[in-house]
């Protein structure tokens, strides 16, 4: 008898046990957050993303009612810290900034995946958009994409444009813009956008498809010219600089995008609450002039639902798809 009860208490040890298994996160949604929530930065201090992050982490905590700790983890283009969000828990309480190279074209130039950017994540919400403009090296004097297209058309065999990296926004960009003039020109790697930039205003590189922040410091200082925005439309950061499309080159919209991400499988009503908080720090006239001094602004109200940021993943991974096998660049 005492051994029957002694499998009676195990097999009901067991089944409550299966339950709580099955339900750890449902069981805790209504209460979320009740500690600390991590943010995933996955690029170095001082970065683009790491400026922003840590102008939302601090408003956003106070809306949700815990702090939100902010994480820096760098190293291979972005993909070790979004391969860490990838994989921890759908608890609502580690979230990562993707960005157009983290989520829309890195993962598509890797033979071994870390990370799918559609099947491993929830989208929170588009945050931040910033333009890419074309700046040439002062001494070229080229101030239009016309003057800019016949000089590189009659000297394309010795000129040089740089970029971030291989398969960066500024190098797919770039070769997006010079393909469309059918010319050919070198391209050179670097480590960072500092490195390049560097070297443009050295005279190392004669032109670099640069992200409006790392650009409009340089040009204000005169070190640097700027030849297009290369967006549809005019952006409200630089707002001299005319368009590509208006100077006869519709090559595409070509914006530097982050969005935050929660890991797969993340309760919706987490996913929801999370969105609304973002949304309203936004909307902080504090948080969107500090913005602007980065030459980035915010994602406008009608963009920032999870299922907008869903299709615009979606058609971002399309278009580079397309892209990176019509030039070519293999997966490495």
């Amino acid at each position: 008898m005492a051994s029957l009860t002694k499998l009676k208490r195990a097999v009901c040890g067991f089944a409550v046990g299966l339950f709580c298994l099955s339900t750890p996160v449902v069981a805790q949604t209504g209460d979320w957050p009740s500690r600390p929530i991590t943010l995933i930065i996955p690029f170095g201090p001082g970065s683009g993303a790491d400026l922003v992050g840590r102008l939302i982490n601090t408003p956003l905590g106070e809306l949700l009612g815990q702090p939100v700790i902010i994480q820096n983890m760098a190293g291979a283009g972005g993909s070790i810290g979004a391969a860490r969000a990838a994989h921890s828990a759908p608890d609502g309480y580690t979230v990562v900034i993707g960005a157009v190279d983290t989520f829309g074209q890195g993962p598509l130039l890797r033979k071994k995946q870390q990370y799918d950017p559609r099947a491993d994540f929830d989208p929170v919400g588009l945050a931040f958009i910033q333009p890419l403009v074309l700046i040439t090296r002062k001494n070229l004097n080229l101030h239009n994409l016309a003057e800019f297209s016949d000089y590189v058309k009659k000297n394309q065999a010795k000129m040089q444009f740089g970029s971030s990296g291989v398969g960066s926004a500024p190098h797919l960009v770039c070769s997006e813009l010079i393909r469309a003039m059918n010319a050919s020109v070198i391209h050179v790697s670097y480590r960072g956008s500092a490195e390049a930039m560097q070297d443009l205003m050295a005279g190392q590189l004669d032109f670099y498809c640069a992200l409006a922040s790392t650009a409009v410091s340089q040009m204000s200082a005169g070190n640097v010219d700027a030849v297009a925005v290369l967006t549809r439309e005019r952006s409200a950061v630089l707002p001299d600089v005319p368009t590509a499309k208006e100077q006869g080159y519709d090559i595409g919209d070509f914006y530097y995008w982050m969005g935050l991400f929660l890991p797969k499988g993340t309760p919706q009503p987490i996913v929801d609450k999370f969105n609304k908080a973002l949304s309203a720090v936004l909307d902080r006239p504090d948080v969107q002039k500090r913005l602007k001094d980065f030459a980035t602004v915010v994602a406008p109200a009608d963009r920032r639902s999870p299922a907008y940021l869903r299709r615009f993943l979606n058609d971002e991974i399309t278009f580079w798809a397309k892209s990176i096998k019509e030039k070519g660049i293999e997966p490495n």
